[in-house]
């Protein structure tokens, strides 16, 4: 297949193109590089620097017609959507209706559509969160996401054009940048090695911190695969089912760090701490059983030895 990849030089864009390309398929990439790195782009890809929005990048995609459009590009921090909803929206919005409209067409068989899991819900009344449970966003980046999987329905009714969509938890592992909610375990890593002492966000009647759903990027890649063949015209969570605390985590971190033979003061063991920002949620942790049922997926990384992997790779960078 040829699979045009959105996102493509961002961390998880760039992990799944990899994967792709091991199970030998041919891949285009489509990235700005506002986040993503031009290091991270597999050379066996054609690359394209574009940003979704523009008139060119619907050009590409009527040019490469690709059989598959991933579209990972995004923009994807909740802090950033809620200080400037209307960027967010011109991106997660108007550039995914601008890749739809050219993906009808150039003939596109289907789209592979990044959502959130871990936005989309909203404070669920139902933890962990099947996908029958009724989204409840409550961020402008959630609320541009369960929009886009409205215009992903309306385009398969018009014009025949399939999807999956794939909720994600929060995902962590190689490549990750310390920038947005989902890039804590980046953040952390960074602070412990550079001593520096964290933050831990909290509401007054934890402090202990919020609950977040933590998947390994590897296992995001597997799901990515699954999603060309099997899934469509639905919709689907990825995460692990296992709900983490952020102070929970931190020590985990902690930990690992000292494991690999990292020197660390021992004040750094403890985080500052600061109440939630806006958009935060409490607790986010998502139900699998219908992906394990219908992608034939299920994660396979735990978190301490997904999180050795990262940072065997972050101190590889150093």
């Amino acid at each position: 297949m040829k699979i045009l990849v959105t996102g493509g030089a961002g961390f998880i864009g760039s992990n799944v193109v990899d994967g792709y390309i091991g199970a030998g398929h041919e891949v285009v990439i489509m990235d700005n590089l506002y986040t993503g790195k031009r290091v991270n782009v597999n050379p066996e890809a054609r690359f394209y620097k574009l940003d979704i929005r523009s008139p060119e990048a619907a050009a590409v995609i009527s040019r490469e017609r690709p059989d598959i459009l991933n579209h990972h590009a995004a923009q994807m921090s909740v802090p950033a959507s809620v200080a400037d909803p209307g960027f967010d929206a011109d991106v997660n919005i108007r550039g995914f209706l601008n890749l739809l409209e050219a993906a009808v067409k150039s003939g596109v068989k289907k789209v592979i559509f990044i959502s959130s899991g871990g936005a989309v819900y909203g404070e669920a009344e139902e933890y962990p969160t099947p996908e029958s449970y009724p989204p409840k966003p409550l961020s402008p980046y959630a609320i541009t996401k369960y929009c886009s999987e409205h215009y992903l329905a309306y385009y398969r009714h018009q014009y025949g054009l399939h999807y999956t969509t794939l909720r994600y938890a929060n995902v962590y592992g190689p490549r990750q940048i310390p920038h947005g909610e989902a890039g804590v375990v980046a953040i952390f890593m960074n602070n412990l090695i550079n001593g520096i002492q964290s933050m831990l966000n909290h509401f007054p009647e934890d402090e202990r911190g919020m609950v977040r759903d933590y998947c390994f990027v590897g296992d995001v890649v597997s799901a990515n695969l699954a999603a060309l063949t099997r899934g469509s015209d639905d919709f689907f969570n990825i995460g692990t089912g296992q709900g983490t605390r952020t102070g929970d985590l931190y020590d985990a971190i902690f930990n690992a760090v000292k494991r690999a033979g990292q020197a660390i003061p021992e004040e750094m063991s403890q985080m500052k701490k600061q109440l939630a920002r806006p958009g935060d949620l409490k607790k986010s942790c998502l139900t699998i059983r219908k992906a394990v049922q219908s992608l034939n997926w299920q994660p396979r990384i735990k978190l301490a030895e997904g999180l050795d992997k990262t940072l065997k790779w972050r101190l590889n960078q150093i």
